[in-house]
């Protein structure tokens, strides 16, 4: 088995911590040694694990280690992705055991990305680095998806949907087919777009619109 830490040891850090356990019962893959955590003292413990550190202790590990990003902020899981410099650190993939893709021979994904239970692939997707799929999502056929984007549970992705860097998808929204969300979006909680968004605004409503706080 190969060493993995968690960099987030809050709610969902302890959620991924229970991800990667369900996919050792199926097939033993992970030993997770603990948690890298800025906001938490060195040696501190949860249910699942302890604190190594933070970013300084991350960054002067000094053999290989998998490292998965269990924060839910697409901005802060970027800065802290370019604040790791030690080439001993790679990202996997985690995928939990009951993810369903259509076509396996037609989906690609990069590096970083956590699908989480009950979530569903169509065919054509291309997914890139550092995405939270957080559980019971669907993303349907000729969906591209950039970086660093957070969906958060039973999200739905219509068809041919280009998806740029940096969104969050509340619980239960929806994109509607061929629709283009950019850099930087907020879509709330059962919100539906109907129409391509603006970057860097939040969106709201059913359908949604711009707000403003």
């Amino acid at each position: 088995m190969k060493d993995i830490a968690i960099y987030g040891a809050g709610g969902f850090g302890r959620e991924v911590a229970c991800l990667i356990h369900h996919i050792n019962q199926k097939q033993k893959q992970w030993n997770l040694i603990g948690f890298f955590d800025d906001g938490k003292s060195i040696g501190s413990t949860n249910e699942y694990g302890t604190i190594l550190g933070g970013i300084n202790e991350l960054n002067a590990w000094d053999k290989p280690l998998a490292v998965v990003l269990a924060i839910g902020a697409p901005t802060s899981v970027s800065f802290i992705v370019g604040k790791i410099t030690n080439s001993y650190i790679d990202y996997p993939n985690l995928f939990a055991p009951d993810t369903f893709i259509i076509d396996p021979t037609n989906i690609s994904f990069g590096k970083g990305n956590i699908i989480s239970y009950g979530c569903l692939f169509s065919c054509n997707v291309d997914i890139g680095d550092f995405n939270v799929f957080n559980g019971f999502i669907t993303v349907g056929h000729d969906t591209s998806m950039g970086n660093f984007n957070s969906l958060m549970p039973a999200v739905r992705i219509s068809g041919e949907v280009q998806i740029g860097n940096c969104n969050f998808f509340g619980v239960s929204s929806v994109v509607l087919q061929q629709i283009k969300i950019g850099n930087e979006t907020v879509i709330g909680a059962n919100s539906t777009i109907l129409r391509k968004t603006k970057d860097g605004n939040t969106y709201v409503g059913n359908p949604a619109s711009i707000v403003k706080y």
